[in-house]
């Protein structure tokens, strides 16, 4: 299953994947719970931001891991949405590495324990 940044399912795709699965995809993800702990961290993620994967796990992502997040536009629309949060944005990541543009896609749902941050470099 080929999955995009902007389709309109990818919550719900990104649910019914295993954490190993995650590596095939062409974008970074980042699979976390309601607090901001890191569950997963893909391949592409790890490489982008110079991580290592294994390391991550168990971090909070918000101000272990990418700080550069910790913010209004980041990290607490996970804490203010109401229901589902689908969200895309670009975005520049500046945390150990040189200023990076992306886009961004927060995604969250009442549903669910998890939440994720999916990430594409920009053209």
């Amino acid at each position: 299953m080929e999955l995009k940044l902007e389709q309109q399912d990818l919550f719900k795709a990104l649910e019914d994947l295993d954490n190993d699965a995650y590596d095939e995809l062409d974008f970074g993800l980042i699979k976390m719970d309601r607090k901001g702990n890191v569950l997963a961290y893909n391949k592409w993620e790890a490489q982008l931001a110079a991580n290592n994967q294994e390391a991550v796990i168990g971090k909070n992502f918000f101000t272990q891991i990418a700080p550069c997040t910790n913010n209004f536009m980041v990290s607490e629309k996970y804490g203010l949405f109401e229901g589902q949060l689908d969200e895309s944005m670009d975005y520049v990541f500046t945390y150990r590495i040189k200023p990076t543009p992306v886009r961004l896609r927060l995604l969250a749902h009442e549903s669910s324990s998890n939440q994720y941050l999916a990430v594409q470099l920009k053209s």
